[in-house]
């Protein structure tokens, strides 16, 4: 097994060799360009650490981590569209940078691309597997966004609601990002869905380790400015919980007539309330969840200490 660094590195260099058509450039440079945009690269580091897990080379997974990052770079386009989000990693996106029909071209060009690399390079009993496990994951991921669509226009979303959503929107494709290694690699169906498991549970911490920094993050770390969460009045597991215990009336009133200090208003109720320390908590509840799911996959020494400390490294991450 390599170190964290290194698939990193290894994810990066794949993700920029990527060979893509240079015209019609109008749809082939929005892709160059969001691919350029870096990121963590933790999928396509899960598909590569676990082709090595379970006894092959990473170089064997090389196509299904390209093809899974190159997946959720389309969802992060295609959300900026929705979103009307004007900024990503620090750059314009697409649609601002190009247009809307621009960003929605070339995200559908991105979902074929990622289809074909996660099939490609592989035995057609394998890639019927893959193909499989993608699509599924694919469906889960736009019901995920729907339900967080839907949350835009409730009060009343539920903490269990709310962790459904980000395991569709966000967590199965961890998930899937891991499964696709161990696939490739050969792994058995209960080793597969072990590490599935993992890369689920380890999904539901990350997204609330996100949703923790985004309130109590250091902007300088961070890598963005904090409290778009509360400006926005996103439904997270901060503000649900808030909504539900808050005996005040102060969060309903921001979300009524916000005021000028409404972050620093809406932080005093969930400092009040413990959710910080309570929601960091939950993130350490689903990574020793996921940690405990490696069990079953039957692991060398060295891959269960790599994904150990993986998911120890991201519930205590500052940005």
């Amino acid at each position: 097994m390599l170190t964290l660094k290194e698939y990193t590195a290894i994810a990066n260099r794949l993700v920029a060799e990527t060979k893509l058509p240079a015209q019609p450039a109008g749809l082939y440079e929005p892709i160059r360009y969001v691919l350029q945009d870096g990121g963590k690269r933790l999928r396509p580091v899960l598909t590569l650490a676990a082709a090595d897990a379970f006894g092959t080379s990473y170089e064997a997974a090389a196509n299904q981590a390209v093809g899974i990052e190159m997946y959720h770079n389309f969802t992060l386009l295609h959300d900026d569209v929705m979103d009307r989000a004007d900024v990503r990693r620090g750059r314009p996106t697409v649609h601002r940078k190009w247009n809307e029909s621009t960003a929605i071209l070339s995200g559908d060009a991105m979902l074929t691309i990622a289809g074909q690399l996660i099939t490609s390079g592989v035995e057609p009993t394998v890639a019927m597997k893959l193909n499989a496990l993608f699509n599924r994951t694919a469906i889960e991921v736009y019901e995920g966004q729907q339900y967080d669509m839907d949350f835009e226009q409730r009060r009343d979303v539920s903490v269990e609601e709310y962790l459904q959503m980000i395991r569709l929107k966000t967590s199965v494709l961890l998930g899937c990002a891991a499964q696709l290694g161990a696939i490739v690699a050969g792994a058995t169906d209960e080793q597969a869905q072990a590490i599935y498991s993992y890369g689920e549970k380890l999904g539901l911490a990350f997204q609330l380790r996100d949703d923790l920094l985004d309130t109590y993050g250091d902007p300088a770390t961070f890598g963005k400015e904090i409290g778009g969460d509360i400006a926005n009045d996103k439904k997270t597991w901060l503000l649900i919980t808030a909504l539900a215990e808050d005996q005040s009336g102060e969060i309903v009133r921001q979300l009524d007539t916000p005021t000028a200090d409404k972050y620093d208003r809406v932080r005093a109720v969930y400092d009040s309330l413990s959710l910080p320390q309570r929601c960091q908590k939950l993130i350490e509840e689903y990574a020793a969840e996921a940690i405990d799911a490696l069990i079953t996959a039957s692991l060398p020494d060295d891959a269960h200490g790599f994904f150990t400390r993986l998911a120890n490294d991201l519930i205590s991450r500052d940005k």
